[in-house]
């Protein structure tokens, strides 16, 4: 594999191709090694943050992503395909899904959708960091990454990419966990800790708020929410499933919720595609809506 995503980023130039490809060759054996494993705890939506009816939250996605009839759409790190072919389920719409498992992509075509699909899915094994190359420019009207953005460790690279798949107007859409804020430096201690026992366990790099949001607005995203997800508590899962699976992989469980420190923030980040040529049109960044821009402006 690590051969094969080599040859992808040849292109790329070496800063950047031989630190991407052995994190994405690791991403990609762990999930060839592990996905039964997932599918097991959380059946085809492997997604830790959930409401304890999981379509719930998918119905939110579609919800706060704004996704709508006649869109095509990239989720990217698209597991077996579980929320691809929900979203197909209910709504119109083109999905392509890439993941860097050759095991997961093969799931996900072979799966049968639970559901009768109103529009289409696609699954592609690729590496998400190259998505310009799978599917060229200004492809998608939405790119989603639904706690599969931190298996990056090149996230400015990633969201770059995404900025080019996208439309003008598109949205990217990313739902996470993000490193917290040390509140103190004996609970930051803590905190660190727990964060590196996830990254070694799920081949994760837990993502940078400063670092993401600097991306965003280096590369002219038009940021329109940054937000924890609005779940009611009483609908809120509480990570027992997640809880479950980290016993199969012998990290800390969370036996108590007294005195321990949450080391993550769950955050939903939508940020826009300026719907212009930002290049040429400067004086319209403010406008962060395609209806509003339809109005004149000088």
């Amino acid at each position: 594999m690590l051969k094969k995503i080599l040859n992808l980023f040849k292109s790329q130039g070496p800063s950047q191709t031989k630190t991407v490809a052995l994190n994405s060759a690791k991403v990609g054996e762990f999930y060839n090694k592990n996905t039964d494993k997932f599918i097991e705890v959380y059946g085809d939506i492997i997604q830790a943050f959930r409401t304890n009816n999981v379509y719930d939250y998918l119905d939110y996605t579609i919800q706060n992503a704004e996704l709508k009839d006649g869109q095509k759409i990239l989720d990217a790190g698209c597991g077996i395909g579980g929320p691809a072919s929900y979203f197909a389920s209910k709504l119109n719409v083109d999905v392509e899904g890439v993941t860097i498992s050759e095991l997961q992509v093969q799931k996900a075509n072979a799966a049968k959708p639970s559901q009768t699909l109103i529009g289409k899915t696609h699954f592609t094994q690729g590496d998400y960091h190259l998505i310009d190359e799978l599917y060229g420019p200004e492809v998608f009207d939405r790119v989603v990454f639904l706690e599969s953005f931190g298996h990056s460790n090149n996230k400015p690279l990633l969201i770059e990419k995404a900025l080019k798949v996208l439309k003008p107007g598109g949205v990217l859409y990313i739902k996470d966990l993000f490193k917290r804020e040390h509140p103190n430096a004996e609970d930051g201690k803590r905190i660190d800790k727990i964060v590196a026992e996830i990254d070694k366990a799920y081949c994760y790099h837990v993502a940078d708020l400063h670092e993401v949001l600097a991306a965003l607005r280096r590369l002219n995203f038009i940021i329109l929410f940054v937000k924890t997800p609005d779940i009611k508590v009483g609908e809120f899962e509480h990570l027992t499933i997640s809880n479950n699976f980290q016993e199969l992989f012998d990290i800390a469980k969370i036996i108590s919720w007294e005195d321990y420190i949450f080391p993550v923030d769950f955050y939903e980040i939508k940020a826009m595609k300026p719907p212009f040529d930002i290049s040429q049109q400067k004086h319209l960044y403010f406008l962060n809506r395609p209806e509003i821009i339809d109005s004149p402006v000088k």
